[in-house]
């Protein structure tokens, strides 16, 4: 860490020392220019509020060296050939000493010293500036900050544990940076403390124009406590902690009102009524939010940049060629087959009437808008994926291994007008917290401390009226009545796996919940060999595509990164690496 902590960060304000004390006069000069303290307009410290921004957050489009970070999970695998870095995450083939392509320690911890530097700054800035209701917009930029800081937090919290707190100090060359951790409590603590003190200082969703569009809201406050309040109630960290008398990994012991917290934190932004579904599923990942858009559904997001065609060109099947399809993503059979039918039963049961000669038809319509498969319409074609096809032609060319593409994200480009077929520019923000997500939150931390209830199965039939699912004979969308607290936890599981789908939500959901090693370990990742017969008959053989291998308990969290360990004495490494 002590590396991490003096790196030197140029951009509008370069590196800056703890407030007030002696530094170098070159870095002061810096520190001057970035936070005037006769700039009453502040536009050197928006610049550095605007850089913490883009330092902090991420796009998780292709983000782990080309791939969704679910392709590390079991619903995807990378497409790409050799060893991608998802592969080395989902077969455990990393370690302290060598990292893998999701290890954000150094990061988060950059970019914290970055968020805490404005923090510390801004208040020597006379900003003239108000929200719309009155109040000092210096205060709203200042919580903006630090909603960033607690949010890297998370990052850390999630992937490694307990870490070190820095608070408002900014450490320099000379000071003592022997850390030691803090417990899952500590930062738990920390985060939600954070969020509640700075939330009623953010900008309402109702405040933000197209000047202040992205901005970090109150409703991105309360989202992030939800979060963090549901990994803490969640069993990795709340009764199945890895290494039971260790804070660091977790509490030591179980308390279900932990569930009932975030439960109630994400009950108050339902209540707050600012966000609600939209009307298309599609179209809450290609359409910017209110003010700028008429999406209702998003609360907070990274804007990815003017409308373009990146998502498409990356993952669409490679037969689009003259469109650049590249087809990195090859979702599982293991993801199509938690699809239900379009009458919401699960493919497994007689009620679905599942034709396995004819398996995409009749089924929930989001596994359309969420993978490609044989047949499924883009740019006026029929993608082909059988062996042979457009869309799966062999030799070398990057290609699925699993007979499906990733749809979701991409623009509504089945039937174009254009002549040759073509794309046109779409918005690809990518979204941290969305309103189904926060549904979802409810529903399970409400049933996992008091069990099934209407409030939960409400959720439930509202996700699935958008799907657009059958309402059925008694208007419950397929959803099964009287389910036990096991059965609920078990279906709301699956609702989140399909809902949330290459949202970076797997990946952990499977580790928070402690079912990664059944996840890895039970058998290979499947995917489809489809064959055309000579008379046009398609032939159906299940195939593994990847082994994969999770160590449990180990790694249901990351390694601190060992060249941390190694120059920080008091620095504890994570149990069995």
């Amino acid at each position: 860490m002590k590396k991490l902590l003096y790196i030197l960060i140029v951009v509008a304000a370069a590196a800056c020392q703890k407030s007030y004390e002696s530094v170098p006069l070159g870095q002061q000069e810096t520190l001057d220019l970035a936070f005037d303290t006769r700039d009453s307009l502040g536009k050197e410290a928006m610049k550095y509020l605007l850089t913490t921004y883009q330092q902090a957050t991420y796009n998780g489009h292709n983000r782990i060296n080309g791939a969704y970070l679910d392709a590390a999970s079991d619903d995807a695998v990378s497409s790409a050939s050799g060893i991608p870095a998802v592969q080395s995450i989902a077969t455990g083939a990393y370690s302290a000493a060598s990292p893998n392509g999701d290890d954000l320690w150094a990061h988060c911890y950059a970019a914290i010293r970055n968020a805490t530097v404005f923090i510390v700054y801004i208040n020597r800035v006379p900003l003239l500036e108000k929200l719309p209701n009155g109040y000092p917009a210096r205060s709203a930029y200042r919580s903006e900050a630090r909603w960033l800081r607690a949010w890297l937090y998370f990052q850390l919290l999630k992937r490694y544990g307990g870490v070190p707190l820095l608070g408002d100090s900014i450490r320099q060359i000379t000071d003592n940076v022997q850390l030691a951790r803090n417990s899952v409590a500590d930062c738990v603590n920390y985060i939600v403390g954070e969020c509640d003190e700075i939330k009623d200082s953010l900008r309402t969703a109702a405040m933000v124009n197209p000047t202040t569009y992205g901005r970090i809201t109150q409703g991105a406050a309360m989202a992030l406590k939800a979060e963090v309040l549901l990994y803490a109630a969640s069993p990795l960290f709340n009764g199945g902690n890895i290494d039971a008398n260790n804070p660091l990994t977790g509490y030591t012991s179980y308390d279900v009102n932990r569930w009932k917290l975030a439960a109630d934190a994400a009950k108050a932004i339902i209540d707050k009524g600012d966000y609600k579904l939209m009307p298309s599923f599609n179209d809450v990942f290609v359409t910017q939010a209110a003010p700028v858009g008429p999406n209702t559904e998003t609360i907070c997001w990274m804007q990815v940049g003017s409308p373009a065609n990146t998502v498409e060109s990356s993952n669409a099947p490679v037969g689009f060629t003259s469109q650049g399809g590249n087809g990195a993503t090859s979702p599982t059979q293991n993801l199509v087959d938690a699809f239900p039918s379009d009458s919401g039963y699960a493919i497994t049961s007689p009620s679905a009437h599942f034709n396995p000669d004819d398996p995409w038809s009749h089924r929930d319509p989001r596994l359309g808008l969420t993978v490609f498969h044989n047949g499924s319409l883009w740019l006026n074609r029929a993608v082909q994926t059988f062996d042979g096809g457009l869309d799966k032609p062999g030799g070398s060319v990057q290609q699925t291994k699993t007979s499906y593409y990733m749809r979701k994200f991409m623009g509504p480009f089945e039937s174009v007008t254009s002549n040759p077929p073509s794309y046109y520019g779409v918005v690809h923000d990518w979204i941290y917290y969305r309103y189904a997500g926060v549904l979802l939150d409810y529903a399970e931390a409400s049933n996992e401390f008091a069990g099934p209830s209407a409030d939960v199965y409400n959720v439930l039939y509202a996700l699935r009226k958008r799907a657009g699912i059958l309402t059925g004979p008694d208007n419950t969308y397929g959803v099964p009545q009287g389910m036990s607290q096991g059965d609920m936890r078990e279906f709301i599981h699956n609702e989140r796996r399909i809902e949330m789908a290459f949202e970076e939500q797997r990946f952990f959901d499977i580790r928070r919940w402690k079912t990664a090693a059944a996840a890895y370990n039970t058998a290979p990742l499947q995917g489809l060999d489809l064959q055309l017969s000579s008379g046009g008959q398609l032939f159906y053989n299940p195939i593994p595509v990847l082994t994969t291998r999770f160590k449990d308990p180990q790694m249901y969290l990351y390694p601190i990164p060992y060249s941390e360990v190694i120059k920080n004495g008091q620095m504890k490494q994570n149990p069995q690496w």
